[in-house]
């Protein structure tokens, strides 16, 4: 849910069935208000005040608000800013109460397996994990509620990426719920050159919240959704109708392991589950594991529509924030502006909505943009020569522009406007790969190849990339405005002179590779062909040898047979009387 354009206050609740049913939740405060707020919206059944009010307070009018309508009202009326305080991990109870099946799976080999292993040899890094999630539970959790699907799936984003919204796999999937491009169009979101929702830990919750519901309608299973979030929808259908027999006399959740029993399923798929359950049971139930897990300070905003195009550097100015907050409020927000096609709603802290509104009202549009234009003249003109007129790197040039449009030759087509970011736009723009891009998906690594693009992989550096395509690493830098060495994994890279035509295809040194092949191809079969020339003239020599050998012989052999015959006919002839 989008919110109005004015400050709006969040509501902190106290809803001891709202945050889960491992304990009640204390009280707690809302920070104070950078700038005054108007009175709080209530909704229409009273709410407690949340620094006044106690759990006995809740339970002491029948006119109150339960829990789960306290909940749905505020994700209903806050949408996004809807936050709970989660549980300490140290008043967890001795046995708390799941809202999926646990209990009948907690002996089962692989999910002891996983208990033993978060709790003991990956203890610190799950103790990590959990702790970066007390920052995103509660809006998960608030979330999860409203949506009528268990709190407990949270544990899945804690599987998934660690609760981390900047998490990228090597096969492209991005966020806390790592969602693949595709996928997270279909559920709603924006991913495209300028954002990339699946990093916005809310927008990527509603998405993931979506999309396993609709998978759970499918299947009739919670952990047969699950498998297919991880697995893909297409293969655990198949693998039910295939196994069809084998699974006769399973029911609900057991369908998952009696699935996951067979020789189908990709091993990680077996295991994702289980490592869910584990989680879940270690996460609930810290201290019986000796775990004490650090809480970080609740994900809350409020939120501004701005302009299109307008600067994080702008925004970070009017609502008096830091760059490190408005940054992290906005992770969605991939090239320092907001996109220049729409206006979009952006974060900023608690209390500073309405000022920042007034603020930036105040600066004329075009100062609020992020960029200027500029007109391409001339028919010389390269895309590095028009960055270094105009006081940009080759790199930064390309990061406002996607869509530069060259001639086969390299050059700029005239008469098209680009933008020339600002200093300040170009300190928050983020050094990401292209969102479109995937490795499992509608660009496939060869596809990427042959458009002389390279997906940088953990390990590789500039030279290796250069020595793998017979290239140089001043090559490299030269054509995609790297200044330094440093690369990381994910990050794409040119690694042929081609360039985006104005027709939009690629246009590469491929071609005349290609010719010189040919070139090559055409004088090997001309070595070829005068070798068997020679080697025919040599036969015809050869050949004119031979006859007159024969010819020699056959004289020779005419010659006895004559003398044969001569001496023959000698002795016939009677004596002289």
């Amino acid at each position: 849910m989008k919110l109005p354009s004015h400050s709006v206050p969040i509501l902190w609740l106290l809803a001891a069935g709202a945050c889960g049913r491992t304990g009640s939740v204390a009280p707690f405060a809302a920070p104070t208000p950078m700038a005054a707020a108007p009175a709080p919206v209530r909704a229409p059944a009273p709410i407690p005040s949340p620094v006044a009010s106690t759990d006995s307070a809740l339970a002491a009018s029948a006119d109150r608000a339960t829990p789960d309508e306290v909940v749905s009202t505020v994700v209903a009326v806050f949408g996004d800013s809807a936050v709970l305080r989660p549980v300490d991990s140290t008043s967890a109870a001795d046995d708390p109460i799941w809202d999926m099946d646990v209990r009948s799976y907690e002996t089962h080999d692989r999910v002891e397996h996983y208990v033993g292993l978060f709790s003991n040899s990956a203890k610190d890094r799950f103790l990590a994990r959990l702790s970066r999630g007390t920052r995103y539970e509660p809006m998960i959790r608030a979330k999860l509620r409203a949506s009528g699907m268990p709190e407990d799936l949270r544990f899945l984003a804690l599987i998934e990426s660690g609760y981390d919204p900047n998490a990228y796999s090597r096969a492209a999937a991005v966020g806390m719920w790592q969602f693949m491009s595709g996928t997270a169009r279909g559920v709603g979101m924006r991913v495209d050159w300028w954002m990339d929702e699946r990093r916005d830990p809310a927008r990527a919750t509603d998405g993931a919240i979506r999309f396993l519901s609709d998978l759970q309608k499918q299947f009739g299973s919670l952990y047969l959704a699950a498998a297919a979030y991880n697995g893909g929808p297409g293969r655990v259908a198949r693998g039910l109708t295939r196994f069809a027999s084998e699974l006769d006399g399973a029911e609900g959740e057991d369908r998952f392991f009696a699935l996951a029993e067979q020789d189908y399923l990709r091993a990680e798929t077996k295991n994702y589950v289980p490592q869910i359950i584990a989680a879940a049971l270690v996460a609930k139930m810290p201290a019986r594991y000796g775990l004490v897990i650090d809480s970080l300070p609740l994900y809350s905003y409020d939120s501004v529509l701005v302009t299109p195009g307008t600067s994080l550097a702008h925004i970070t100015s009017a609502s008096g924030s830091a760059k490190a907050e408005i940054r992290d409020l906005n992770p969605a927000v991939l090239r320092g502006i907001t996109p220049p096609d729409a206006s979009i709603w952006v974060r900023v802290p608690v209390g500073s909505a309405e000022r920042t509104r007034l603020a930036l009202d105040s600066i004329p549009e075009a100062d609020r943009r992020g960029y200027r234009s500029a007109l391409v003249s001339g028919t010389s003109t390269t895309p590095a020569g028009f960055a270094d007129k105009h006081g940009v790197t080759l790199k930064q040039l390309r990061w406002f522009n996607p869509t530069i449009k060259t001639t086969r030759k390299g050059r700029l087509v005239p008469g098209q406007s680009l933008r020339i970011p600002s200093d300040l736009a170009i300190d928050f723009a983020r050094e990401i790969p292209d969102p479109s891009i995937e490795r499992y998906g509608g660009a496939s690594s060869k596809a990427l190849s042959s458009r002389g693009i390279h997906v940088v992989k953990r390990g590789e550096s500039l030279g290796t990339i250069a020595k793998r395509y017979r290239t140089t690493v001043t090559r490299l830098k030269s054509l995609n405005g790297i200044t330094g060495s440093r690369v990381i994994a994910g990050q794409t890279l040119r690694v042929r002179g081609g360039t985006t035509t104005a027709s939009g295809r690629s246009s590469s040194a491929r071609k005349p590779v290609a010719k010189s092949a040919s070139a090559k191809k055409a004088s090997a079969k001309n070595t070829s062909a005068k070798k068997t020339s020679a080697k025919n003239t040599s036969a015809k020599k050869a050949s004119a040898k031979k006859p007159s050998a024969k010819k020699s012989a056959s004289t020779k052999k005419k010659a006895t047979s004559t003398k044969k015959k001569a001496t023959s006919s000698k002795k016939k002839t009677p004596p002289k009387k």
